[in-house]
């Protein structure tokens, strides 16, 4: 299910591999968003841990919230205000230099249009990239 959902195929999130991924990316989740303002050195360590790519001078403030952590790269010197929600059942790529604005989502999952599969719990997912210098505003 794991090489579905990057490839794009319909895949089910009930997955063991999926959850334990899920798990992990959401315990330091927790651990990031419980960092203070003082500790810069830790957040970069559990950026490092959580994010596929986390470029040079990249400054995200918690919280942050991620299903899997690990298909979300970052380029150098980017910023990211206040609660980014990253859906990243898809690569996310967010290139150098960008701004990002409070409350910004940013959502590659993706479901069915017909309820039956919807109700068997199949969904999908397709990549967000955005490029070097993108501002985003908030929300």
């Amino acid at each position: 299910m794991h090489a579905r959902m990057l490839f794009g195929d319909p895949y089910l999130a009930d997955d063991p591999a999926l959850e334990e991924l899920n798990t992990r990316a959401e315990l330091l989740a927790e651990r990031y968003n419980a960092t203070s303002v003082t500790e810069p050195a830790t957040r970069r360590r559990l950026l490092g841990e959580l994010l596929g790519t986390c470029g040079r001078d990249v400054v995200i403030r918690p919280p942050l919230r991620v299903d899997y952590g690990v298909n979300l790269h970052v380029g150098d010197r980017t910023f990211v205000n206040f609660n980014l929600v990253a859906l990243d059942c898809a690569p996310i790529r967010i290139g150098a230099d960008a701004q990002i604005g409070p409350n910004v989502q940013l959502l590659t999952a993706t479901h069915p249009l017909e309820p039956g599969p919807r109700r068997d719990k199949w969904e999908g997912a397709q990549p967000i990239t955005l490029g070097d210098n993108v501002w985003l505003g908030g929300a």
